[in-house]
């Protein structure tokens, strides 16, 4: 798995453009497994090094590649079914897309505990965030309200990506990076939790404080 990250965050690093970010980013919010740093990442770093892409369009790129891959699941689960997702989940294709009954199970209960938010929250969670479109179209929510999430899960993530590619540009060469990504992938998606969780306590403290400051006038 370590080698089919190198030779794919490689071949991302030397050919990305905007049209491969998204094919890329909606193939890794699908069912099928692919890492979202083997391409955020490189892409901020190639943004960096040749200016030949912009930071902002790198993540609407993934952003809006992240949109088209939930939307499959999305669409999929809400018109065939829970019974013939989990058939799916349950098949040998299924595992090789390293899906299992257990795995949207936990998708479904994580929905049913947080609604509809989920379709947010979820996108930056390691092992819900490509299955979190599954439930969110068993339960048939609001297409609207499931594309304002996404987008807005989605953008969060690929923006934290993003800055680490971009920063890396100054501390590391091309090789460095891609053995960095390999070795580091899960690393590197905590990292990026802990960043959200972060800027979400802060928000929040700031919301806090302005209410304070806003009582004692």
């Amino acid at each position: 798995m370590e080698e089919l990250i190198v030779n794919l965050s490689q071949g991302a690093l030397e050919n990305l453009n905007y049209g491969w970010i998204i094919l890329f980013m909606a193939i890794e919010s699908s069912f099928i497994p692919f890492p979202s740093e083997v391409v955020m990442i490189p892409a901020a770093y190639m943004a960096a090094e040749t200016g030949e892409m912009s930071v902002p369009m790198v993540i609407l790129s993934g952003t809006l590649g992240a949109l088209i891959g939930a939307m499959i699941n999305y669409g999929l689960s809400y018109f065939l079914g829970r019974p013939i997702v989990y058939a799916f989940a349950n098949s040998r294709f299924g595992h090789m897309c390293l899906i299992n009954p257990r795995k949207v199970e936990k998708a479904e209960a994580y929905f049913d505990r947080h609604g509809a938010i989920s379709t947010l929250i979820g996108r930056m969670i390691p092992a819900i965030r490509q299955l979190i479109s599954i439930p969110a179209g068993l339960a048939r929510m609001n297409l609207g309200s499931f594309i304002l999430y996404t987008c807005l899960g989605a953008g969060l993530w690929n923006g934290i990506l993003v800055a680490i590619g971009y920063a890396c540009h100054t501390q590391v060469d091309k090789d460095t990076l891609i053995q960095t990504i390999s070795r580091y992938s899960h690393i590197i998606g905590y990292t990026c939790i802990a960043l959200l969780i972060a800027i979400v306590i802060y928000l929040i403290y700031q919301g806090v404080k302005k209410t304070q400051d806003y009582k004692d006038e």
